[in-house]
């Protein structure tokens, strides 16, 4: 197959996997929509494709329902791009995507799973690049099972803490899973942010924790710890999509790695903590975080 124009986007372990497995536009489109670019120009922008070209794939995948054609203005009549239902489908084909492309393309110990990475990786370059960005419209179910916008709008700030796992039991694990570098500590993780969760709550920020379990898993924790805090669910990979967060393969599913966002009421992320080596140490980094900027 011809090799096509380059994204010169060394960060984005999709484009780079695509770049070896086959023609990427399709699903690249697909991997913009899901960051919350909708609109022509701006995949335009992003993609850096002929309006020819981005016509025509943007054309199939209507036709295919992975998108939908919705006018956004009138005069003229102006229309956005949107996931449909078998849209939102191809959400863990991205993130496969992403996991081999981080592990056998961009990373340095192929092949190995690990819940972390080196502070100097393109996965942490690629985190620490969100710094600035915005995180897209979504909704993520609680663990009470209601949808909920992970960023709240009733604090200025919201600390996005992501996890790959916490369980009610010890006997609830997936094997191995103390094995795996950087995944042990979700449970120390939540108790700190819980026996802190005042502190936060003075210095004007919303805590939630996020992680790709079930609603249900993650009740039986919340209550087992007593959390003063939702935990979101992104099981359907939503917002690791919508931000190109970094995950692992365990147990057949794909799990968070640790990381740490601070995200303003305007949905802006003001600070990004990625690798996550000292837990507490991070907590404490994300209340002093939020107390600075209250303070600018």
């Amino acid at each position: 197959m011809a090799r096509r124009t380059s994204l010169e986007d060394s960060s984005c372990a999709i484009a780079q996997a695509l770049d070896v497995v086959g023609d990427w536009w399709t699903l690249l489109i697909v991997r913009d929509t899901a960051r919350g670019v909708h609109r022509f120009d701006d995949l335009q922008r992003e993609l850096g494709l002929s309006r020819k070209v981005l016509t025509e794939r943007l054309r199939l995948l209507v036709e295919a329902d992975v998108l939908a054609k919705t006018p956004y203005q009138d005069r003229p009549v102006r229309h956005e791009y949107r996931l449909t239902a078998r849209g939102h489908a191809l959400l863990p084909v991205l993130i496969a995507l992403q996991d081999w492309g981080d592990a056998w393309i961009l990373g340095d110990d192929p092949g190995a799973t690990t819940a972390t990475a080196a502070k100097a990786s393109t996965e942490a370059r690629r985190v620490h690049e969100l710094v600035g960005t915005k995180v897209p419209e979504l909704q993520l179910l609680d663990d009470r099972g209601r949808p909920r916008d992970p960023i709240a709008d009733s604090t200025p700030y919201t600390v996005l803490y992501c996890f790959p796992g916490a369980y009610a039991g010890p006997d609830a694990y997936p094997p191995g899973w103390s094995d795996i570098p950087g995944a042990p500590g979700c449970t120390l993780e939540s108790r700190t942010y819980r026996d802190r969760h005042a502190e936060f709550t003075e210095a004007g920020a919303t805590v939630h924790g996020v992680s790709t379990q079930r609603p249900d898993e993650q009740r039986a924790f919340s209550a087992a710890e007593q959390l003063r805090f939702p935990l979101l669910s992104d099981a359907d990979l939503s917002l690791i999509a919508a931000l190109r967060l970094p995950t692992f393969r365990a147990a057949g599913a794909s799990r968070l790695k640790r990381l740490t966002l601070v995200v303003d009421r305007d949905r802006v992320v003001r600070d990004a903590q990625y690798p996550v080596t000292d837990i507490a140490g991070s907590v404490e980094a994300a209340l002093s975080t939020v107390s600075g900027l209250q303070k600018e």
